[in-house]
């Protein structure tokens, strides 16, 4: 297969909800949709990177110029008999790994629909349902955060996720465990400490946590391996795992006890699902992350959410938790259970309301194959 046609949009989709982390607080996000066009069908992906580049060196400037300058020619160029056959000629560029994930993601969804497949049955998954889990930021006080975990509790959610940072950290965990002694609860620093912070982070372990992520810097494997052995609480990275590479030299040093995978940082579901791959070989549990997706990257995280190494609920929420309106149709939905449905319907399983991308797109370019 040759692609004829890559179209680039930059959407802003306004929060239904603000997002505060240690980076600063956000109230929309910015994404690039990624829509690959071959033999009258086409394939949709997302690059979540946001408007800043604080999670990683990406926003959706730069993303837009990977795909747009480098990636996006070279695919028109080149005759894919698999989404893996990109993972070559991205090689060709550093880093920039949530665009190279929103081209080839966008690859992925197309082939499953030439194949009438759902996506997660192409990604290997062989889950029916996952369990949802839900992501909280940073508020203007711990009643307002207490008052919006209940709120997900009543509705079903499975696991929350609370954001943390120096001074919002103990007493608001504190807070949490005396209103939900019995919550599954874990919380990320997005990087926010350092080692100089342990007895603060060795105290978390009274609050049972599942899991303490991303403690230490984004870059770094020895020292959290180093707090790996002061505390109790299994320690997961996010940011630190960049590529399957990472995920072994981690794993192999004791960094961490729990990998959290997201597909967009790690450059896309072929290194998304070798990381899953080593990691139950090793023994380590796995959980899918989120980046403030629109339906499109929410149904990609729930199809590699679907493989069996994925024992943990992630970061994978209803549209409504983030979105008035979602661009996709059917939107994502949290069922009584607590759990979402994988699709099995081809590709991503639900269609992109043209007309609401249209509303929400700021930017946009058609590059057609010469």
């Amino acid at each position: 297969m040759k692609l004829e046609q890559v179209e680039l949009r930059h959407l802003r989709l306004p929060l239904v909800h603000h997002f505060e982390t240690s980076f600063g607080r956000v109230h929309h996000q910015e994404v690039v949709l990624v829509e690959v066009q071959a033999d009258g069908v086409s394939g949709f992906g997302e690059c979540a990177a946001g408007g800043g580049p604080y999670y990683s060196a990406e926003d959706a400037q730069t993303c837009l110029h990977a795909l747009k300058d480098f990636l996006v020619p070279w695919a028109l160029d080149l005759e894919f008999r698999s989404p893996k056959d990109l993972a070559p000629i991205a090689r060709r560029i550093r880093g920039h790994n949530i665009a190279k994930a929103g081209l080839e993601m966008a690859l992925w969804d197309w082939f499953a629909r030439t194949q009438d497949m759902p996506l997660s049955r192409m990604y290997g998954g062989t889950r029916e349902a996952i369990d949802a889990g839900v992501s909280l930021g940073i508020e203007d006080s711990h009643d307002e955060l207490l008052a919006r975990i209940g709120s997900f509790v009543e509705k079903g959610y499975r696991r929350v996720k609370v954001k943390v940072k120096p001074g919002w950290d103990l007493e608001v965990l504190e807070k949490i465990r005396a209103r939900f002694p019995t919550l599954p609860l874990m919380v990320d620093a997005n990087a926010a400490y350092t080692l100089a912070d342990a007895d603060t982070i060795k105290t978390m372990d009274m609050f049972r946590l599942t899991m303490i992520e991303q403690p230490l810097d984004h870059d770094d494997l020895t020292d959290h391996a180093a707090l790996a052995r002061i505390v109790e609480t299994p320690i997961c990275l996010d940011e630190s795992i960049k590529k399957p590479a990472d995920a072994q030299k981690a794993i192999a040093l004791g960094a961490c006890r729990i990998i959290n995978i997201k597909a967009a940082r790690v450059g896309g579901p072929t290194n998304a699902i070798e990381i899953h791959d080593h990691a139950q070989e090793r023994g380590v549990p796995v959980w899918c992350g989120g980046l403030l997706e629109s339906g499109v990257g929410r149904l990609h995280n729930v199809a590699l959410a679907s493989l069996p190494g994925f024992t943990l609920p992630g970061d994978i929420s209803g549209s409504d938790r983030y979105w008035v309106e979602d661009i996709i149709d059917p939107p994502v939905v949290v069922r009584a259970d607590g759990t979402i449905a994988v699709p099995t319907g081809a590709g991503l399983g639900h269609e992109v309301v043209r007309e609401r991308v249209d509303r929400r797109t700021v930017w946009t370019e058609r590059i057609r194959r010469a």
